[in-house]
């Protein structure tokens, strides 16, 4: 594996905190769906962790282990830090079952963010997938904070069931009081669901946007990013415009390790978002 030419290991290490955990409590564990719940955290110190949204940080349950999680609070309200959280193994089933008062780590925050302020003047489209709106969730609260910046606001949520939509009450709330037209879909529906059935790309089908002043925010699995980014393209909207949040398994958050090295790309230093132009010659070959 061939690493990217640059400061020493040791220069990086030395510097302040960069592979040191600060500590931070839980003040509050809130589920979501059956397997997911979001973790609200306090600094022991006191001091906000500024972020920007999009971005993550390497979050470590004592005694368990590390892993990245994006960020899915307001990045205008950095005293009380979100992860919202997928229980799907030994690091995260332990984070998961955090109780109230519990000691975890943090490092970071590390990578590049959405930059959805270059949206402003123009419309602004999420597309997200499952788990994927956690990461989303800090740019559509920016975008709220500021709407009349904006022109139309669409979010296209895909997800496997209707028990499996996160953040229903936020979802009622973007609608109803900041004019985002949400549309939901679902892989397989259950008694009682009216909405859709089917790929969360049939969404972007149906339009509702202007390509020509859209900027395009895509997190959910691969495949899908791959198929809504291509449906995007084929709608018009410019490549560079829009941006997709990648997910490797990083272990360093700073370029050290190569555990997220995707080509000639470090996600965790050049991404984890990442506009089209770059990536869709990447992501046209399976499993590199």
């Amino acid at each position: 594996m061939t690493l990217r030419p640059g400061p020493s290991d040791a220069g990086l290490l030395e510097r302040e905190g960069v592979m040191v955990p600060r500590a931070f409590v839980v003040a509050e564990n809130r589920r979501d769906t059956r397997d997911t719940v979001t973790l609200e955290l306090v600094a022991v110190d006191g001091d906000p962790l500024e972020f920007a949204a999009g971005q993550f940080t390497m979050l470590s349950g004592f005694g368990a282990g590390e892993v990245p999680i994006s960020i899915s609070g307001d990045p205008a309200h950095p005293e009380v830090l979100q992860h919202t959280i997928r229980n799907v193994g030994g690091v995260t089933r332990t984070l998961a079952h955090a109780a109230p008062g519990t000691a975890l780590g943090i490092r970071g925050p590390y990578g590049h963010g959405w930059k959805v302020a270059d949206g402003r003047g123009g419309d602004v489209v999420f597309v997200a997938g499952g788990i994927g709106l956690a990461p989303l969730r800090p740019a559509i609260l920016e975008v709220c904070a500021d709407r009349a910046s904006y022109g139309q606001v669409r979010l296209l949520y895909g997800s496997r069931t209707p028990e499996d939509i996160l953040f229903t009450s936020d979802l009622h709330v973007w609608a109803r009081e900041h004019d985002i037209v949400v549309e939901e879909i679902v892989d397989a529906g259950t008694l009682g669901w009216r909405g859709h059935v089917g790929l969360v790309t049939q969404l972007v089908a149906r339009g509702g946007f202007d390509p020509a002043r859209t900027l395009a925010l895509v997190c959910g699995p691969e495949v899908m990013m791959r198929y809504a980014a291509q449906a995007l393209h084929d709608r018009g909207v410019s490549p560079p415009r829009i941006r997709l949040s990648m997910e490797r398994n990083m272990k360093c958050g700073v370029g050290l390790c190569g555990h997220c090295q995707l080509r000639e790309l470090f996600l965790c230093i050049d991404g984890p978002v990442l506009g089209y132009d770059r990536l869709a010659p990447l992501m046209a070959r399976a499993e590199l």
